[in-house]
């Protein structure tokens, strides 16, 4: 019999209806050299990208930790993570880095333990294909994580960098039927009004666009089959699931302030579209079940002990003293 926390059938599919929290303007996210993303449908119907899934990501991820405590938020404790530190303080860790493990501060600093580790674990022979089970077992003991939201160890010391896996959850923003809303203003210099606005002085007028939406809807995607497919011992497939859906409310319960000009409520329930006669889990069911899942997990043997892995980050030197550049060769999934 399938789990309430892990259904049959290969996703869940999530929808939210959202709302601007105060009056009916908003701001979407923007482009370089693109601007606002709008778009239209074969019907004609004007739309507008709110949020990217790189975004939602980032958020979906944000929500998992606690800024004051610098750990994982108290039902997430028993995760593993890598905590990056530098002469005795928190630098970053694997959770907030954006390509995660593959972050330069875990894998290119002056201390290369954990990154041997990670090599000899991983175990792959040159002119071998690459084993993604073994590479999703790794990222359970030391970033269950990266096993949502995706990795690419684009290292070639790891496989040539081969290592790689998409997102298992993902998520974006959508509105419909929009309309500009036209505005502007002025940076005003109180000494010298006509002064040279290249150089930061003078009266700089401005103007700028939000909009107006019929409809504003966010859309998750939690991958069961992807999540299936990495054939990790129980409980990781519903621990993983669990995650995401918490995750999802999490975020649509207190973190849709996007950006200044776009702030954002749920307009009612989210709704599961798929499977259609699913119910998604509220918030305090989601962590009492995770917390259960968790200690199943670390007493299975899944998670690095401790679960925290501590990395000391010092920036590696070439062999001409010069410091080399933490720069990371990944691509956003």
């Amino acid at each position: 019999m399938a789990s309430p926390f892990l259904p049959a059938g290969s996703r869940i599919l999530i929808e939210a209806d959202l709302k601007p929290l105060q009056g009916d303007r908003f701001q979407p996210t923007g482009f370089p050299d693109l601007g606002h993303a709008t778009y239209r449908t074969a019907s004609g119907t004007e739309m507008l990208l709110v949020e990217s899934a790189q975004s939602v990501a980032n958020r979906l991820e944000a929500v998992c930790w606690d800024e004051a405590a610098q750990d994982l938020v108290a039902p997430l404790r028993g995760l593993p993570y890598v905590r990056v530190e530098s002469d005795g303080k928190l630098l970053t860790n694997s959770i907030l880095e954006a390509h995660r493990l593959n972050s330069p501060y875990i894998l290119e600093g002056a201390d290369r333990a954990f990154f041997d580790s990670l090599n000899k674990e991983l175990r792959c022979q040159d002119g071998s294909p690459v084993d993604l089970s073994q590479l999703a077992r790794v990222l359970a003991k030391y970033d269950a994580n990266a096993l949502l939201h995706g990795v690419f160890l684009a290292k070639k010391e790891l496989a040539g960098g081969r290592f790689r896996l998409p997102r298992a959850l993902s998520g974006f923003i959508e509105a419909r039927d929009v309309a500009v809303a036209s505005s502007g203003g002025v940076k005003n210099d109180r000494v010298d009004p006509s002064g040279d606005t290249s150089s930061g002085f003078g009266n700089v007028p401005f103007h700028r666009e939000e909009f107006t939406a019929g409809k504003i809807t966010a859309f998750f995607n939690i991958d069961l089959a992807q999540i299936r497919g990495y054939r990790l011992p129980d409980p990781m497939a519903e621990l993983l699931a669990t995650l995401s859906m918490w995750k999802v409310r999490t975020l649509l319960g207190e973190g849709l302030r996007l950006r200044t000009a776009c702030d954002l409520d749920v307009d009612g329930e989210p709704r599961v579209t798929r499977p259609q006669d699913m119910q998604l889990p509220q918030r305090k069911e989601l962590e009492e079940h995770l917390q259960i899942l968790i200690g199943q997990a670390s007493k299975a043997g899944v998670f690095a002990q401790p679960a925290v892995t501590k990395v000391q980050y010092q920036a590696a030197k070439s062999s001409k003293g010069k410091k080399k550049p933490a720069t990371s060769d990944d691509t956003e999934e």
